[in-house]
């Protein structure tokens, strides 16, 4: 799709900083900036380079200063705010911000026209960036560009006294070295230092400040008629590289995504590619893994395992599904898998009971979409541990209760998804039997069951199946309430209306009947749905927290006490389409619901879904502005629109 924001959209420095755009190169490196070309988190940066995947990365270039002169004359076209409350505002010269497989700035300058455009190459820590300079002035125009620089790691900044050195084809730094090439003239001028206020972190309660520094300028001079290209190759490893060559391999990438996916909604198409930009590969591993958001987010397993379907299997990349799939096969233990990877040495920590449930649901959508017999014999005793390890009992209070469901939890080891800890509070304490939990454990006999013979195996669950289903049943159903409790507990925690239940529902393998199912599709419709997004909470609960605001705390205690999240909205379409017997009518509808997610995908970082959104009023994304199981889970409802 083509993301076009014109004037009105950008007619001041707040409005052009309401949106940016991500460019990632699978390493966990990125690029982005708002639509004015500005930093408003200390998070952005043009190049943030990973030095080691996918976690690693550091803050190389962080924004560029851009001037037009004619003679004596300086205009700025860049955007920034700065700590000591000055502005620079080019936003009266930016005709149209465009993303389009790319971001794409139009200026015009007193007849001059200019276009930006950057590119990010895959699979190294490089960025492009070209200027195409049209002058249609009477004048001699000059373009002035003055990069900026941290050579720190992602979330801090330059001490004043750290030293840059600049050659006249790299800048050395901290004990890194970032090579550039230009086709322009570089001028080496006595060192600047900016600091900038960043206004989307401090409305967060995040660092609102941070510094850079600068110690040349590049210029590219235009006579009256002429047409010119800048261009500027940054690079960790080699920047001896063509911008324009940079450009089209991007451009190419990205539609060979959208070719192999194979679907046709354009909606679909972009989140396909979207899709791609969470897939990174990891060193400790060796391997490729999934990202679960950025800027903050690393690669964690429940994350993982929720996002692959949309993000792998939906989209055809079927060979990274299977590889990261083995990479959690090889780190299992004690029938759990890693919730966050070895790092320098470290033990990976399997602080997550849904991780390795999930884990064999991945296998069997994989090979419902893929086939490959040989890979489920292989995945097969991985599986076998898992089920063994929850019936007989694992680490973190996994276990099998006598009546077959699942309980987990201990301490302050939260191990659900919805796992904040503040301190000693834990604001969502689901110490006990969780709803998913047991829908998941569920699916997973079924699928043990299912592809028993495929893995030479005999089907041995159906009577755990149905004493699980009963006991379910029994347990979990609230009749007064038409729907599913949260958690089995013994605390008023139990009866809270929460979106966990839709899993229950969702699942290719579920056990409740249709009526019950249909009555849980409805309730969490009436009490939980947004077009956004599903409340983890309720609005009548005492505990609700509209807000998703402030400082840490006080976020952390709205986490999931009512805050939106856009990634459960997938189950529930999943579920609405399965209750409805995906009829014409029930399609149609969730095709004119799924009409807002163009919106959503407008707005915070374009052409991406959030991690969430306040639960009172959703109208502005936050926490992560690009979220892998966003992504991956609506992708599966677009999917479910065109093949089922």
């Amino acid at each position: 799709m083509k993301w076009i924001y014109g004037k009105q959209e950008l007619k001041n420095l707040e409005r052009g900083q309401e949106n940016c755009y991500l460019l990632t190169n699978g390493l966990g490196g990125f690029s982005s900036l708002t639509m004015t070309g500005s930093v408003s988190r200390n998070d952005h940066a043009l190049l943030m380079a990973c030095v080691q995947a996918p976690n690693h990365r550091y803050n190389m270039v962080h924004r560029l200063k851009e001037s037009l002169c004619f003679g004596k004359e300086e205009i700025v076209l860049s955007s920034q705010e700065f700590a000591d409350g000055q502005k620079e505002e080019g936003c009266p010269y930016l005709s149209s911000f465009v993303f389009d497989d790319m971001p794409i700035w139009r200026f015009l300058v007193h007849g001059v026209e200019i276009r930006r455009e950057i590119a990010m190459k895959q699979g190294e820590n490089t960025v492009a960036v070209r200027y195409s300079i049209r002058n249609r002035s009477g004048k001699t125009a000059e373009l002035k560009v003055m990069p900026f620089y941290q050579f720190t790691p992602k979330g801090s900044e330059p001490e004043p006294e750290q030293k840059f050195q600049y050659t006249k084809n790299a800048v050395i730094s901290n004990g890194m070295t970032l090579y550039f090439q230009t086709n322009g003239t570089l001028d080496n001028i006595e060192e600047i230092q900016e600091t900038y206020f960043y206004s989307y972190d401090a409305c967060d309660g995040r660092r609102e400040t941070g510094l850079a520094k600068s110690g040349h300028i590049i210029t590219e001079s235009v006579q009256p008629g002429e047409e010119k290209i800048l261009k500027l190759v940054y690079s960790m490893e080699n920047a001896d590289q063509d911008a324009d060559v940079i450009i089209l391999e991007m451009q190419t990438y990205r539609k060979a995504l959208e070719a192999k996916a194979g679907l046709h909604k354009e909606m679909a198409k972009e989140l396909v590619k979207s899709a791609s930009q969470f897939v990174s590969r990891r060193e400790s591993t060796n391997g490729r893994t999934i990202l679960a958001g950025y800027p903050f987010f690393e690669d964690w397993g429940r994350d993982t395992m929720i996002a692959l379907p949309g993000v792998c299997i939906s989209t055809g990349q079927y060979e990274t599904a299977k590889e990261i799939l083995r990479t959690f096969a090889v780190h299992e233990r004690r029938g759990l898998m890693p919730n966050l990877f070895p790092e320098g040495g470290n033990d990976p920590l399997y602080n997550t009971v849904d991780a390795a449930l999930l884990f064999i649901n991945c296998v069997y959508l994989y090979y419902q979409a893929a086939g490959g017999r040989a890979f489920v014999q292989e995945m097969y005793p991985v599986m076998e541990r898992i089920i063994k390890a929850y019936r007989e009992g694992t680490d973190y209070g996994i276990h099998m209760d006598e009546d077959g469901l699942i309980q987990s939890g201990e301490g302050l080891w939260q191990v659900t998804w919805m796992d904040v800890r503040v301190g000693d509070i834990l604001p969502t304490p689901r110490h006990g039997k969780p709803v998913e939990i047991n829908a998941y454990w569920y699916n997973a006999l079924c699928i043990m069951d299912e592809l028993a013979e495929t893995a030479d195996k005999k089907a041995v669950y159906t009577q755990l199946k149905e004493k699980v289903k009963a006991s379910f049943v029994d347990k979990f159903w609230m009749d007064d309430k038409k729907c599913l409790k949260d958690l089995v507990s013994g605390t008023k925690a139990d009866a809270q209306i929460r979106c966990n239940q839709i899993w229950a529902v969702s699942l290719t393998f579920t056990m409740l009947d249709p009526e019950k199912e249909q009555q849980v599709v409805e309730t969490v419709f009436e009490k939980l749905y947004t077009p956004y997004g599903i409340r983890t909470l309720e609005q009548e609960d005492q505990e609700f927290h509209g807000l998703y605001q402030g400082k840490m705390e006080d976020r952390d205690m709205a986490y999931h006490q009512g805050t939106v999240w856009t990634f459960p909205l997938g189950a529930y379409y999943l579920a609405y389409l399965k209750v409805n017997q995906y009829s014409p009518e029930a399609k149609k509808i969730v095709r004119e619901q799924l009409e807002v997610m163009e919106a959503a995908m407008r707005e915070g970082c374009i052409g991406q879904l959030p991690e969430i959104y306040d639960g009172e009023n959703p109208t502005r994304s936050k926490g992560c502005f690009a979220q892998a199981w966003s992504v991956g889970e609506i992708l599966r409802v677009y999917e479910a629109l065109e093949k089922l």
